[in-house]
């Protein structure tokens, strides 16, 4: 039986604002409240409130045939309790159906994987506990930022315990190989790799109300009828797009919201399901997927060009990530906060000469100057916590030192309520 394996992006990032040379030392806050405000309510009332109506009213209606999945950035969750919290309360109605999958990512949208591997693990930590906490999920599936992934990233995915990695179909890894199968890692077999198909995904993100497509209009008919088409051996087919893709990409009068809503239908016509990562995951892989080098679903070369292809972006990657271990020192919240939300890729992505999609700036190099205007007052604050003259190897024992500690503390913690337990039975 053929199953559509659907997975949803939300993720928005913080506005910043407009911060001067001379605020450097005098203003540490970095973000524009009204048009962050503003961004995610129009987010919220356009695209993920009618989106999981009509995700919930899919399941209920379906008798829980239909399911998919979401991967949310802490950003996002942060900003959808603060100025939207009823579609918290949507998706807990969602993971409430038990048919929808929540995935673990990097809590700050980042790129710690490439940088930072103790602090991509305490991001995944992060942002996996913030998905428990409010919908009562423990994620089992990983999905990286904007899907980067590599063999090295995997084996650091499968440290963590997760067993199965989402990653983009793209031509250069798969060659001949179709994304309808279920893959592995090239030497640890164990960890499940599946990838998504660009060409479905992007029609509906891309191409839906595009009249010049040779295949416009799109309806649900003609594309479940291209699954159907498919050889009967491929029986996994990945889509994965934006959330956003409802309502804002493709507005609504486009008819995109009647096109998911007749998806389903269609679907079951043709004997063909729904899964969720983690189930598609339980296919027995074909063969294994190798990538020596980080790739991604961004742009058309598919790898880091996006985030770190130029000057500008290097300098502010790598004096950002020159503090990770002096921030793990830091108690400071403000400062931690911070720290989290300067990482998102969307900043770096303002500097590309290429993929600046979105930008509020005028140009990469005025996006460069606001970011690392942002980043000097960031580290004076480090430096004033932790100061540069104390080499790395002594933060690294004092962290090592701190870890221990509170890994104590926790395990004292849990003997005290186990007595206390004991006590009251």
């Amino acid at each position: 039986m053929k199953n559509i394996c659907f997975y949803f992006e939300v993720h928005v990032p913080y506005a910043m604002k407009r911060y001067r040379f001379f605020e450097i030392g005098k203003d540490h806050y970095y973000y524009d409240d009204f048009t962050t405000e503003q961004r995610l309510r129009e987010y919220a009332e356009r695209s993920y409130l009618p989106a999981n109506n009509i995700l919930l009213d899919l399941i209920q209606s379906s008798n829980k045939k239909f399911k998919c999945a979401f991967s949310i950035s802490g950003s996002a969750l942060e900003q959808l309790e603060m100025y939207a919290p009823e579609v918290i309360d949507s998706f807990r109605a969602l993971a409430d159906t038990g048919c929808v999958e929540f995935l673990a990512e990097p809590y700050g949208h980042s790129l710690s994987s490439i940088y930072n591997d103790g602090e991509f693990e305490l991001q995944v930590k992060q942002q996996a506990a913030k998905i428990e906490e409010l919908f009562g999920k423990k994620p089992v599936t990983f999905r990286n930022t904007e899907l980067v992934y590599s063999d090295e990233i995997g084996e650091k995915i499968a440290k963590l315990g997760y067993k199965t990695v989402l990653v983009e179909g793209a031509k250069h890894i798969l060659g001949w190989k179709s994304p309808n199968y279920v893959y592995n890692h090239p030497y640890l077999p164990k960890l499940r790799l599946l990838a998504r198909n660009y060409v479905l995904s992007n029609h509906i993100t891309f191409e839906f109300s595009n009249t010049s497509w040779d295949e416009y209009p799109l309806t649900a008919d003609k594309f479940v009828n291209w699954i159907a088409q498919a050889p009967e051996e491929e029986k996994i087919f990945n889509i994965w797009l934006g959330y956003e893709s409802f309502g804002i990409i493709q507005k609504d009068y486009t008819g995109i919201f009647e096109f998911l809503k007749a998806l389903p239908t269609q679907a079951f016509k043709r004997g063909i399901g729904f899964v969720t990562p983690a189930e598609a995951a339980k296919t027995a892989p074909v063969d294994a997927l190798s990538a020596s080098y980080p790739f991604c679903w961004t742009g058309e070369e598919k790898n880091l060009s996006t985030w770190a292809g130029n000057q500008l972006q290097e300098e502010a990657l790598n004096k950002l990530y020159s503090v990770a271990e002096r921030v793990n020192l830091c108690k400071e919240k403000a400062l931690k906060h911070d720290w989290l939300h300067l990482q998102c890729t969307d900043y770096f992505r303002y500097m590309s000469f290429k993929n600046a999609w979105g930008s509020p700036f005028s140009s990469p190099y005025d996006a460069f100057i606001n970011y690392m205007n942002m980043l000097a007052d960031f580290l004076q604050r480090v430096d004033a916590e932790y100061p540069t003259s104390i080499e790395n190897e002594e933060l690294n024992a004092l962290l090592k030192t701190i870890n221990e500690q509170e890994k104590t503390i926790n395990e004292l913690e849990a003997s005290v309520k186990q007595l206390r337990a004991r006590k009251k039975a």
